[in-house]
C-alpha cells in the first residue's frame, strides 16, 4: 500500500469509528430521527471517501502492474474494477 494513502485511510477509519460510536449513542438516547439520519449520512459519505482512497491505491499499485503484465492479468484488473463499481455483467 502506498504510505501516504495508508496513513490517510487509517486516519479516516479512526474518524469513522468515532462517528459510528456517536451514532450508536444517538440511537440509544433516542435522539431526534432527523439528527440520527444526518449522522448516518455523514458516515456514508466518510465511507465513500475512504473507498476513493482505497480505489486510488489499487489503481496505482495492483491495476498498474496487472495492465503492464497484460493478458489474463489485464482482464482480471478490468473485472476487479467492474466489481468495485458494481458494473460486472456476470
Amino acid at each position: 500500500m502506498i504510505e501516504d494513502i495508508r496513513k490517510r485511510a487509517l486516519h479516516r477509519t479512526s474518524i469513522l469509528e468515532g462517528q459510528v460510536r456517536g451514532l450508536a449513542r444517538m440511537i440509544e438516547n433516542e435522539d431526534y430521527c432527523m439528527d440520527i439520519i444526518a449522522q448516518s449520512r455523514a458516515i456514508q459519505k466518510a465511507l465513500a471517501s475512504l473507498d476513493k482512497l482505497l480505489i486510488e491505491n489499487h489503481l496505482r499499485t495492483h491495476v498498474a502492474h496487472m495492465f503492464a503484465e497484460g493478458g489474463e492479468h489485464r482482464e482480471q484488473a478490468v473485472a476487479e474494477l467492474l466489481k468495485a463499481y458494481n458494473l460486472e455483467t456476470r
